[in-house]
């Protein structure tokens, strides 16, 4: 099913994020993870690319699983940094042979000696938007940022290349992880002013490691509340307290999105299902 047409149909969404195996790891530690996420119910189930598109040829493979061996509607990223334009549309036709009908397009990270003359290469995001709609069969969705992509000048910059993506047919956005809600309000109200005005699915990253967090601020361009930094200091060598305190801040962070209109939930499970199922419980009531 088209995840445009999920959101289309009102109510709230949840959606997990899960990243494929490197090329040369076992299958079965991911299969395993996606198997419980399904279990939860998700509208949808994301599969990552991998940076540099390391795991570009798993990607399809973890996809095609959830969606026709567990029935549930997955989403394969998709990069164009460091694919070609060959390379793009053979991955659509595998795509489309195997039934995987999302897409969220990326620009992805820049891989060493990247030329952005090289005309075999698609520059940006809203390139692969196009190139995507054009070969038809999909439904295409693309990333945003809250706080601003790390490489535009300021927020309204990048609020102006956002604009480009949606021009070009993104029919969703999903965001970076955010800490801070106010920022997404913000966000919103930003982007409605400039003319964006497809769903927004929050991006919602539970804590569990402190060095993967500032690893992922520092790429994600997300900042940190005092009291998010606080919980990480009082709790950073203690896994089992801060496991814990990051499914409550979690947990809270989507009620507050919730109370207040967003309706796309998508949580960055980073494999871990029983913190994803420990979110889902928290909200039981509520979804």
């Amino acid at each position: 099913m088209f995840i445009n047409e999920i959101l289309d149909n009102g109510g709230i969404t949840t959606s997990f994020e899960v990243f494929p195996p490197k090329n040369n790891a076992p299958f079965e530690p991911v299969l395993k993870s996606v198997e419980k996420l399904s279990l939860l119910k998700p509208d949808f189930i994301s599969v990552t690319y991998g940076a540099g598109g390391g795991t570009s040829q798993n990607t399809p493979k973890i996809a095609s699983y959830i969606q026709n061996e567990l029935h549930t509607p997955s989403m394969a990223h998709l990069t164009c940094a460091s694919s070609t334009k060959e390379e793009i549309y053979a991955i659509l036709s595998q795509l489309r042979d195997i039934g995987v009908d999302n897409i969220l397009a990326l620009r992805g990270d820049l891989p060493e000696n990247y030329n952005p003359d090289d005309s075999n290469y698609y520059r940006y995001a809203s390139q692969l938007v196009e190139r995507i709609l054009d070969f038809g069969g999909f439904s295409v969705g693309a990333a945003c940022y809250p706080e601003g992509h790390v490489e535009s000048k300021n927020t309204h910059e990048d609020l102006i290349h956002l604009k480009e993506k949606v021009d070009c047919g993104a029919q969703y956005l999903v965001t970076q992880m955010f800490f801070d809600n106010s920022a997404l309000y913000s966000f919103l109200y930003r982007a409605l002013k400039v003319g964006i005005d497809v769903p927004v699915i929050a991006g919602i990253m539970p804590v569990m490691n402190p060095n993967q967090i500032k690893r992922s601020c520092a790429l994600s361009g997300a900042t940190l509340p005092s009291r998010f930094k606080i919980m990480l200091d009082k709790f950073s060598d203690d896994p089992v307290s801060l496991r814990q305190a990051g499914i409550a801040y979690a947990t809270e962070q989507i009620i507050d999105l919730i109370a207040n209109g967003v309706n796309g939930i998508h949580i960055y499970t980073m494999n871990k299902p029983e913190v994803a199922g420990a979110i889902m419980n928290n909200l039981s009531s509520i979804l």
